[in-house]
């Protein structure tokens, strides 16, 4: 070969070597974005099998969200994949082809090396935002904050109580997704306003201190502890860090603040003793669906397409509720939303008639369709708790019963008991379990021929093509393939 020919040659795998390049670089951080740019997230998915079978990413194409971190991110690859052309070009053919190769399989660690470094200064621009938020905050002295955190049913929590108090105060709360310090502070900076009289903040966190560094900012007269799980324990390392994470809620609030509690969580139940010692205030409610505690409900039933139930409380208000919810479990996250909203002067009557206004998707579970067959959409996310009282839920109807899901994540030394009970439950509720992700399939299975792995989009839809009578019912589960979910 010429010399002319192999300046070509080098210069046509230059150009597949800065795409292909490019394209695992954007993959890896698309999943930086999606776990957050939070290090130990961004760990716990390599607990998964489909993160290991696509480390390398050479099939389908991913593409992060724009933001001003990710167009500083994108730039910086561009650049460092431009100094290696420019700096390894006049290399021997040999050794630049060589170099290149071994560049593509480093492609994930220098991704998330270069990651990993714009998060330096982009963490002072963080501080920035959140020391202005606070400093904004402080000018809002007559504006009530309530707080809501927990391992599940704090997003449900918090737009119940958005409806309810948007009957009678000018409400502010965090959109459905953020529930981190950045997203927080960013509401406050762009959408607080003189006339809003409460602010409605959904906190969550993956480690100890973050939920008290929100509440900082925040200021919060009143949280709600909806409940605690296992969820996110890989980030978490214990179950005690979770407990300790989520009662900073309760430990930031004043002395004449409110902290309502989930009364049937065993762990806050188990713990409150414990804790006692760091909490101020006084004014601590209780709500239950088992005992007579300071709020609770009596005569439930539960339909197809509502709850209906009646609340009492302990100073003798009590009202009837009917609630456009599906599934149970969204009882006591009406009575968490109603203590509070008692708190704030309403009868529990005023707050029955204001809840004829919430809507399914509020509570995380919607109908797509409604007969042949049923189909359920709960694939906003996926907790133990949830897919159990889905599950639940499914019980109700009289045909086929199907649930699609994936294997959960970030459940650490827990996730195989964890699957293994929702793989019992499964087999006594449903006739067919399709299983989207192999990672505890076997747990999950346990010699059932009911429950099955399809990982491929297109083979669940021919497979669920089967079930297409009036009275068969399908339930979509955690994060699936937007194939599935769009194919109703």
């Amino acid at each position: 070969m010429g010399l002319k020919e192999a300046y070509i040659m080098k210069f046509l795998v230059s150009v597949i070597w800065f795409l292909l390049f490019a394209k695992l670089f954007f993959f890896w951080i698309w999943l930086w974005q999606l776990k957050e740019c939070h290090l130990g997230r961004f760990l716990a998915h390599f607990e998964t099998q489909a993160a290991r079978k696509f480390l390398f990413s050479f099939k389908g194409f991913r593409f992060p969200k724009l933001t001003k971190k990710i167009i500083a991110i994108s730039f910086s690859g561009i650049i460092f994949e431009s100094l290696i052309l420019f700096l390894f070009f006049s290399l021997s053919d040999i050794w630049f082809y060589f170099l290149l190769l071994i560049l593509l399989l480093l492609a994930p660690i220098i991704s998330s090396i270069i990651v990993l470094a714009i998060q330096i200064p982009t963490g002072f621009a963080v501080k920035k935002i959140l020391m202005d938020a606070e400093k904004k905050r402080k000018n809002f002295k007559d504006l009530l904050v309530i707080g809501i955190t927990g391992s599940y049913g704090k997003t449900s929590v918090k737009e119940f109580l958005g409806e309810i108090l948007s009957q009678k105060f000018n409400i502010l709360k965090t959109e459905k997704n953020i529930n981190a310090e950045i997203g927080i502070a960013k509401t406050i900076l762009e959408e607080l306003k003189p006339e809003h009289q409460i602010l409605i903040a959904e906190i969550g966190a993956y480690e100890r201190g973050k939920i008290k560094e929100v509440c900082q900012i925040l200021k919060p007269k009143i949280g709600i502890l909806t409940g605690i799980g296992e969820q996110h324990l890989s980030t978490f390392s214990s179950q005690e860090n979770i407990i300790n994470a989520k009662f900073e809620l309760i430990e930031s609030l004043p002395e004449d603040g409110v902290a309502i509690f989930n009364g049937d969580n065993e762990l806050i139940i188990l713990n409150l003793k414990f804790q006692i010692s760091k909490i101020q205030i006084k004014n601590q409610k209780l709500c239950s669906v088992a005992e007579k505690l300071d709020i609770w409900a009596e005569n439930m039933q539960v339909e197809k397409e509502f709850i209906l139930f009646r609340a009492f409380s302990k100073d003798g208000d009590w009202a009837d509720f009917k609630v456009n919810l599906l599934g149970s479990q969204n009882v006591i996250n009406i009575l968490l939303a109603a203590v509070c909203v008692k708190e704030l002067g309403m009868r529990l009557q005023e707050i029955s008639n204001a809840c004829l206004k919430i809507r399914p998707e509020q509570g995380g579970m919607k109908f797509l369709r409604k007969k042949s067959p049923v189909v359920l959409d709960a694939s906003y996310s996926a907790n133990f708790n949830g897919v159990m009282a889905d599950l639940e839920y499914l019980k109700l109807y009289q045909g086929k019963k199907v649930i699609i899901m994936p294997c959960l994540i970030e459940l650490n030394g827990v996730a195989k008991e964890i699957h293994r009970k929702i793989g019992r439950k499964i087999a006594k509720v449903c006739d067919l379990a399709i299983i989207t992700t192999a990672d505890y399939f076997e747990e999950i299975k346990q010699d059932s021929p009911k429950i099955i792995l399809i990982e491929n989009p297109n083979e669940i839809i021919e497979k669920i093509k089967e079930f297409k009578n009036r009275a068969d019912v399908i339930l979509l589960e955690g994060r699936l393939p937007k194939a599935v979910v769009n194919f109703f």
